[in-house]
């Protein structure tokens, strides 16, 4: 990542947003990862008391979009803005807590593209998902 950054920092990029109605909160970070934990219940889940794979895809998509961020060259001249993310989900969830890790596959000029592995509280894969970040000069 190319800006220093604490927890709190990263808690706090995502304040009335998504990841806050989610229950978001980022819990680790180092120089080419970060992992930031959701909980679930009623929620994250869908209507058959499991996680909703969209939460899933939104706690991927938090990580990947500040990952980027973080790694831009010029954040005061640019975006990093999705362009695509998918998702395999492996196994259910019904409550407790998932913890996403997200690590770099590419960051180029233009392009980044991250790897997010979600595992639950037994460290057991309950998703693995790519995302696809656009950089933009504004």
């Amino acid at each position: 990542m190319n800006k220093p950054f604490s927890l709190d920092q990263l808690n706090g990029f995502g304040r009335q947003s998504m990841s806050d109605h989610l229950g978001i909160e980022f819990t680790e970070a180092g120089d080419d990862y970060i992992i930031a934990r959701m909980p679930v219940d009623h929620r994250t889940h869908q209507p058959f008391g499991i996680l909703h794979g969209g939460a899933s895809v939104a706690l991927a998509e938090t990580l990947g979009s500040v990952a980027s961020f973080l790694s831009l060259e010029d954040p005061e001249h640019q975006r990093a803005v999705g362009l695509e993310i998918n998702a395999n989900h492996i196994r259910s969830v019904r409550d407790g807590w998932v913890y996403g890790k997200v690590t770099p596959i590419h960051r180029g000029r233009t392009t980044h593209v991250w790897d997010i592995r979600i595992t639950d509280e037994q460290q057991k894969l309950v998703c693995v998902s790519r995302i696809t970040i656009a950089v933009l000069t504004v």
